[in-house]
């Protein structure tokens, strides 16, 4: 029998039950109980084209549902659909007599919230996986109020990590002739460094040194999970701007590069907050370029340093620190210090220690790099490798960034032993040049004498 002829057919009818329902019922708007009780009608549903019908049903009346109902069915969804604690006391106690693996899967089985079962009848409808994700969207962005709704967002975390895992995975890059649509998304998504226009997009994607991969995923058809973009040099390099200018005095030819460096990540659904594509990413990026360009030696980021203007701010009272040095990070709070050449050659010797203390040491209460995209790239087994002063002098670089930025350096060989020592020691890997710049961090902290 041909799948994609039922698949057809099956999204035909229930697009046209959903068209039917939007023109009867325009004036009526379901309330968080209809879908409700929607939820429970799919949950008992056995045949395949009624439930595909149901969930689609189901996820149009969330679409309806103003913020305060969306709230009030996640609590229903918390308290009505969670594992039923009879249920589970009785495969244990079966477990605990039996001790077989029959009993170990039915308790397994009684454990689990209905809600996932329920999210994956939800996944049958057309652009089903994309609507979850969105409703996760919705979810995370109340989980601060109330983080009583945790458990569902476990649930989702759960299935995601399922459902888009590497295996599911689609690598493409992206230029000049990838589709409108799609290139419309990559301008909205990035979050690095604002893409101002479309010539901006063009310099980035169209010139011979420029490259840019993204992930996609077939479920959500031309919609990015992630992207990375890519800048072919000589050298490692230090500062953006001129990157984004297309001003870099880069390779003319890209058999002439013997660095790749990502200059840009971004990740483009929140709704998949925790889902790790990242890492996959540049591993497999790295291996498109080594065999397209195999005479590339360095791959490398060019990295903001987001939160370390606020961290320095935070040290302005801090008499561990020497006066020079509390003296250098109140200058910064001046408007237009990184353009008086005097002052930036000051800051740069007292801060670049500093910034390097800050990104290799400095912890949260995880144990943690405090920074997040030290984490990132340092839990993917790169070295903390160069601290770039005055790197980005945007606005945005500046007042999150104290205008730092960093190099993280991917050497393939080192890769697995990093993230192995990272992941069991929290060892943070460094070049040389930060150990110094560490060393003198801490000569820099009043009455520290530690060499």
């Amino acid at each position: 029998m041909n799948m994609t002829f039922l698949q057809e057919l099956f999204s035909n009818i229930t697009q046209r039950d959903a068209l039917l329902r939007r023109r009867r019922g325009s004036g009526e708007s379901p309330n968080h109980g209809d879908l409700v009780a929607a939820c429970h009608a799919l949950l008992e549903s056995d045949g395949e084209a009624s439930s595909i019908a149901l969930a689609s049903r189901a996820l149009d009346m969330y679409e309806c549902l103003v913020a305060d109902e969306r709230l009030a069915f996640f609590t229903r969804l918390s308290e009505e659909f969670a594992a039923e604690p009879s249920t589970i006391d009785a495969a244990y106690a079966a477990y605990r007599e039996s001790r077989d693996n029959a009993a170990l899967e039915a308790l397994f089985e009684a454990c689990e919230p209905r809600r996932q079962e329920l999210f994956r009848r939800l996944n049958l409808a057309p652009d089903g996986t994309y609507s979850l994700v969105r409703i996760r969207e919705d979810l995370l962005g109340m989980l601060r109020k109330h983080p009583e709704l945790a458990a569902i967002d476990a649930d989702f975390a759960h299935l995601f990590g399922s459902w888009f895992n590497r295996g599911f995975l689609m690598l493409k890059r992206m230029d000049w002739n990838t589709p409108a649509s799609i290139l419309e998304k990559i301008i909205r998504y990035e979050a690095v460094h604002e893409i101002r226009d479309w010539d901006d997009l063009r310099r980035r994607l169209d010139a011979r040194d420029r490259r840019c991969f993204a992930f996609f995923h077939p479920a959500i058809g031309d919609e990015p999970l992630i992207f990375v973009e890519v800048a072919l040099c000589k050298g490692l390099p230090a500062r953006i701007q001129p990157i984004l200018a297309g001003e870099d005095g880069g390779v003319e030819e890209p058999e002439e590069a013997d660095t790749a460096a990502f200059f840009g990540i971004s990740n483009c659904q929140t709704g998949l907050r925790g889902i790790s594509f990242g890492n996959f990413l540049i591993k497999q990026v790295v291996q498109e370029l080594k065999h397209e360009l195999p005479q590339l030696k360095h791959f490398v980021t060019l990295s903001p340093v987001p939160g370390f203007a606020q961290w320095l701010a935070e040290r302005g009272d801090d008499e561990s620190l020497s006066s020079e040095l509390r003296d250098a990070i109140g200058d910064m709070q001046n408007a237009g210090w990184h353009r008086n050449n005097e002052l930036t050659k000051t800051l740069g010797t007292q801060l670049r220690p500093l910034a390097a203390r800050y990104l290799a040491e400095v912890k949260n209460a995880r144990g943690l790099p405090l920074n997040p995209v030290a984490r990132f790239h340092l839990g993917n087994g790169a070295e903390l490798h160069r601290i770039n002063w005055l790197g980005d002098t945007s606005s945005k670089g500046l007042e999150q960034g104290a205008g730092l930025m960093v190099n993280y350096l991917y050497v393939l060989n080192d890769i697995e032993r990093n993230h192995e020592n990272y992941t069991a020691q929290g060892t943070v890997a460094c070049s040389s040049e930060v150990k110094d710049l560490v060393r003198k961090a801490r000569k820099q902290a009043k009455g520290d004498t530690t060499r």
